[in-house]
This record gives structure tokens, sequence and C-alpha cells, in this order.
């Protein structure tokens, strides 16, 4: 049996939270601010306080700095800073039509491109199971690097080489360029101006030595890194849930001002 103390403590309680629940029904959140009523007119009509509108976030854009991205490289960076994909972290987007990457720090500024080579084929699918055949099973027309967002992890490969790994499963990475087949002459298709003989490796991402050790490798020694392999058969938003940051952000606004004069109208005083 409960001691009759007990019940008017608990009947106490039951009234305190019975009194916060109107109060919240009642009051406006806490941080926004309402207007003051204005005097009543002659006609006596009341004026309805009206909460303020949170204010709208500006669009956020990722900043190439002197570089001029493809209209891809740039749709897919700027979504990645503005939704905050990426999550705070430092994030590569590789741009396989033009054979580049871009490196950028976690607030979207550019801290190093490079021009890169791809896998030989095109295509953005790795064949099933590829990443445990061995490589000289490997067929010239699977040789794909695949497109798609990937947690980019620093690792070793087979060689015992520190690599940063891009789709573990398919046996895909980021690697300093290796020039161990002089009749491939990847040192050379790095230095040439175009991107049409940047396709020779097996789906890896091979990058110059020295833009890997002063760029990419500090990065993954410390955290992960989001990488966004940018598709060539299909187009960006087949890949990503992106979108186009200054339309969005022109919607928004236009949503709320549309929003804002109905809500001047309701608030209006009635006569």
């Amino acid at each position: 049996m409960s001691h009759p103390s007990d019940d008017i403590a608990d009947g106490l309680k039951r009234g305190l939270l019975g009194a916060l629940a109107v109060c919240t029904l009642v009051l406006p959140p806490m941080g926004q601010a309402t207007r003051a009523p204005a005097p009543h007119d002659s006609g006596g009509a009341a004026v309805v306080a009206v909460p303020a509108a949170e204010p709208l976030r500006g669009p956020r854009f990722a900043d190439f700095g002197e570089h001029l991205p493809s209209p891809d490289a740039r749709h897919v960076a700027d979504w990645v800073v503005d939704a905050d994909d990426h999550r705070g972290q430092p994030f590569l987007i590789v741009d396989k039509r033009d054979a580049r990457v871009y490196v950028f720090r976690p607030d979207g500024q550019l801290d190093g491109a490079t021009p890169v080579l791809l896998g030989y084929a095109a295509g953005d699918d790795s064949v099933a199971g590829i990443g445990s055949r061995p490589i000289e099973q490997v067929r010239p027309e699977e040789r794909t690097t695949p497109a798609g967002r990937f947690v980019g992890e620093r690792g070793r490969n087979t060689l015992g080489e520190d690599v940063v790994w891009v789709d573990y499963e398919a046996a895909v990475s980021m690697h300093r360029v290796r020039a161990t087949n002089p009749a491939e002459r990847r040192l050379e298709r790095l230095a040439t101006p175009t991107a049409d003989d940047n396709r020779i490796s097996y789906g890896c991402i091979n990058v110059p030595v020295a833009f890997f050790e002063s760029t990419i490798a500090p990065i993954f020694q410390r955290t992960r890194g989001i990488v966004y392999v940018l598709p060539e058969t299909r187009p960006a938003q087949a890949v990503f849930p992106s979108y186009d940051v200054a339309e969005r952000h022109a919607a928004l606004a236009a949503t709320r001002l549309a929003d804002l004069g109905a809500s001047g109208a309701d608030a209006a005083p009635h006569r």
C-alpha cells in the first residue's frame, strides 16, 4: 500500500507535467522571437503574434582555386560540401573523363590536383569476383575503374606497398605510379596534356609519386577520406544523390518567401 505522502507527491508531479505540456503547446520554442502586438485600432481588431522564421542557411560550394574542373566534377564537389555528404572528412573527386583527381580539405578548400592513370577499359562497374583473381587472368575489357562513393583507407597491397584502398573487394586502390614496364610508358602518359592516353592500369588509380607523398599520403595517415569516382558511361546523378546547389537554395528561398507571405496573410487583423 502506498503512503499518503507518496500519493500527494505523485499528484503534484502529474500536475506539473500537465502544466509543462500546456506551456509547450502555447509558447513558441526557445530562441524564437515573436512580434510584439501593435496597439488595437479604433475597431478593436486583435493582432496575432507570429513566430519569426529561422534564417535560411546560405549555399556552400567547393573551392577549386585556379583550376577549371569539368561540370560534373564541380557539380559533385559542390553537392558534397553543401550536403555535408563527406561528414566533415577530407574528400577526393576522381574525374575519369578528364583523368584527374582533386583533393579537398574537410571545409571544401582544394588541397591539390593532378593527372592520374586509370583502368584500361571504359566502364563504371567492376566484374563480379575480380578482386580475387590473379592479375594475369584479368582480361583487357575487365580492367575498369568503378564509379561510386568509397571510404578510402590506408593499407598495403600484395607487394607490401602502402596504398589507399578505394574498393578493397575489387582490389582497386590509389597508389604511386610504377614504371616497372617501360613498354607501358606510364610516366610519359602522365606528362602529356591530354587524357586520351591515361588509360593503362588494371583498374587502380595511379598518382604521380611526389603528389601521392605530399598530398594524399598525409591525409590517410591521419584519418579516412571519402573518394568520389565520377562515372563515364552514365550521368553523375545516376550514381550520386546529388543536386545543383544554386538551384536548390533558390527554390528553398522561393518557398520561404511564399510561406512568409501566407503567414502574413493569416496573421492580418480580421475586421
